[in-house]
Order: structure tokens, then C-alpha cells, then sequence
């Protein structure tokens, strides 16, 4: 049974929306009867259809397009959304990348050279720097929350580069450094997926194939399952943060 709340009249933004985890989140807070800012790259067509869909439902939903990798586009977009929505309760910074359609062993530096890194913490780590501080205001103002989408790779490698893991254990850290940053009138908070049933661009088809076998809780997440976990550190757990919760049917235990 899916968790549920009151959010009438609350707002939210989540980056990374339109698809995958974000998607998973954006559903859980429109069932739940918040207003959604939806972020994609400019010119999605994946983003264009989301909204399209959900606006056709009865929900309140905006397109948010912009690039968080981008200095001057994400502080604007994120700017934008809060004024759609007339403030802002909810971020969820989940927009990120793996630059990569295959795992990178650890020892590859050739595949993992200095353009990689920028990429990747740029989008990844930078990203939600980016929106954070330009939506620090509105939440202050709200009361509201923060999620950040890390990764179980931030704590012990596994992920689809060493990158890729500095960059989530950063994301990791930043939770905790923006809890203190912006207590007592919001909260930070982050979630780590484990193996996500998506479109990811990096696959890893010998863990997805032997998923039931190696996950305690025999599947793999569902957007669904992180949407919810993602509901529950933003519109619940009032005395929570700073914490990264690991939603992964138990991979890690």
C-alpha cells in the first residue's frame, strides 16, 4: 500500500522529472494532490509528454525545462518554476548522469579522463548545488524539504564508474552539510537507490538478470518504491535530516 498525505496547496520541483525515480516522485506527489514543476532538458520531447498526460488528468503539473549542468540555465529554471507554482514546499534534486552506456572498471583512467569528471560532477554534484541555493529562499520561507537522489555507490563503489561514486559520496556529504546549512526551517534529506527498474542509460545486464537472486527482497526497485521513500523524508518524517536512507530491497544489508 502506497503512503499518502495532505499536500493540497503544497509545490513542488523535481529535476531529473520526467522519467525514472523523478517520475516515480513526480506521481507520488500529484496522488497525493501537490502542484508539480517537472524539470527536463530543454527541447524533451519525453518532458512535453509528461506534462501533456498528467495536465489532461485534472493535476496541476508545469514543465520546468532547463539544464542543471549549465550555470546560468539552472538558477533561471529553477526561478521560473517557483513562480509558476506560486512558491516552492518540495526539491528533489534528482537530474544526474552516468556519461556512460557501460560500467567503467575502476582502473580505465583512459575512459575516465578530466572531461568525464567535469561532466560528471558538474551535473551530478554541482547540479544540486545549483538548485539549492536558488530555491534556498522559497523553502526557507515554506518550511519545506529537500531530497537528494545519491546512490548506494557512494558508500563502497559498484556504481557505473569511480566518478560516478566520488560524485554521489559527495552528494552524500552535501546532505549533511546542508542540513546544518539550512536547519531549523528546512530539512535535507537523500535517498540511495540500489538496482532501479529504468531506462537508465548505463546498464548492467548481468546485475538486472541476476537481481531476484542476489536483492533479499527479490526484485528490482520500482520508481514507485523510490517515489515513495522520496514522499515520505519530504512530506513526512518531521524530525529527520541530514540522513541518506538506503532504498534497495536490502542489497546492502
Amino acid at each position: 500500500m502506497l503512503a499518502t498525505y495532505d499536500l493540497e496547496g503544497k509545490r513542488a520541483l523535481v529535476t531529473g522529472g520526467a522519467s525514472g525515480i523523478g517520475l516515480g516522485a513526480v506521481k507520488a506527489y500529484l496522488r497525493c494532490g501537490a502542484s508539480v514543476a517537472v524539470n527536463d532538458l530543454p527541447g524533451s520531447g519525453t518532458l512535453d509528454a509528461v506534462v501533456e498526460e498528467f495536465g489532461v488528468s485534472g493535476h496541476r503539473v508545469v514543465a520546468a525545462p532547463g539544464d542543471v549542468g549549465d550555470a546560468e540555465d539552472c538558477p533561471r529554471m529553477v526561478a521560473r518554476a517557483i513562480a509558476d507554482l506560486g512558491g516552492l514546499d518540495y526539491l528533489v534534486n534528482n537530474a544526474g548522469t552516468p556519461g556512460t552506456r557501460r560500467p567503467i572498471p575502476p582502473d580505465d583512467f583512459d575512459r575516465q579522463d578530466e572531461a568525464f569528471w567535469n561532466l560528471l560532477l558538474n551535473v551530478n554534484l554541482i547540479g544540486p548545488y545549483r538548485c539549492t541555493k536558488a530555491a534556498a529562499g522559497a523553502l526557507r520561507d515554506s518550511g519545506g524539504a529537500i531530497v537528494n537522489t545519491a546512490s548506494i555507490s557512494a558508500h563502497g563503489g559498484g556504481g557505473s564508474s569511480s566518478v560516478y561514486c566520488a560524485a554521489k559520496a559527495g552528494l552524500v556529504n552535501l546532505t549533511k552539510e546542508w542540513a546544518r546549512a539550512l536547519a531549523p526551517r528546512t530539512r535535507v534529506n537523500a535517498i540511495a537507490p540500489g538496482i532501479v527498474e529504468s531506462a537508465w542509460m548505463c546498464r548492467f545486464p548481468g546485475m538486472e538478470r541476476d537481481a531476484p537472486g542476489v536483492v533479499p527482497l527479490g526484485r528490482i526497485g520500482t520508481p514507485a518504491d523510490y517515489g515513495e521513500a522520496i514522499l515520505f523524508l519530504s512530506a513526512g518524517a518531521d524530525y529527520i535530516t541530514g540522513q541518506t536512507v538506503n532504498v534497495d530491497g536490502g542489497l546492502t544489508a
